[in-house]
């Protein structure tokens, strides 16, 4: 199991990324729409519920669909670190995550792909034809199945760099796994966006119509 020391740098990671996630204007923003709030509600409820559906033979390397880029694309990297935070709380309240794992939870499984996946729209906004079809199949569809085999590899190499499980183990396990995952994920993200952009494109804070319907 992890040592103190390692809990402890990882929660002064979870603390940090925290703090930097929170902007006075975002959270002003938040209180003072009831939409934006709700989109962080059901946001959180819906990390909640995919979490909890899991699968794994090792502890701590669960296997499951994450969610993050189509929520990232909705509510922006600071609002889904808010939703992931409160889904994590509340399944760790219903005694689905254990506290010591809670850290590496957070960093591995949320945090971190929140972050790759707004990466990826960035880049995708800068280099890329400004598309609806590039928004949806780049920035949904092929960057949350690119995430998921980023998390797997991540989960892996985390355990066995403090050396809980050898490579075999991990091979043959779980990181095979990512080549069983990844569609699932995509197929996911790329729905739900596809859905939202059609139907409430307005709820979507990284859709631009000037940029991606005009064009």
């Amino acid at each position: 199991m992890l040592s103190i020391t390692i809990q402890g740098l990882l929660w002064a990671l979870v603390i940090i990324i925290a703090l930097l996630s929170f902007d006075k204007k975002t959270y002003k923003t938040l209180l003072n729409t009831p939409a934006r709030q709700t989109g962080v509600l059901a946001c959180a409820l819906v990390f909640a519920v995919l979490w909890r559906i899991k699968a794994g033979i090792l502890t701590g390397l669960d296997l499951h669909i994450l969610g993050v880029t189509a929520a990232t694309l909705i509510l922006g990297w600071r609002l889904t670190i808010l939703s992931s935070l409160l889904a994590t709380a509340l399944l760790t309240a219903f005694g689905q995550i254990e506290l010591e794992l809670l850290p590496v939870q957070l960093i591995i499984g949320a945090f971190i792909p929140i972050l790759l996946s707004y990466l990826g729209f960035i880049i995708s906004y800068q280099y890329l034809p400004r598309h609806f079809f590039v928004y949806i199949f780049v920035c949904a569809f092929i960057t949350a199945g690119f995430i998921a085999c980023i998390k797997i590899s991540l989960g892996a190499l985390f355990y066995l760099a403090i050396g809980q499980y050898n490579w075999q183990e991990l091979a043959d396990n779980y990181v095979y796994l990512s080549a069983i995952i990844w569609f699932p994920e995509a197929m996911l993200n790329g729905m739900a966006i596809t859905i939202m952009i059609t139907y409430r494109p307005h709820w979507v804070k990284t859709f631009y119509d000037k940029d991606y319907l005009d064009s």
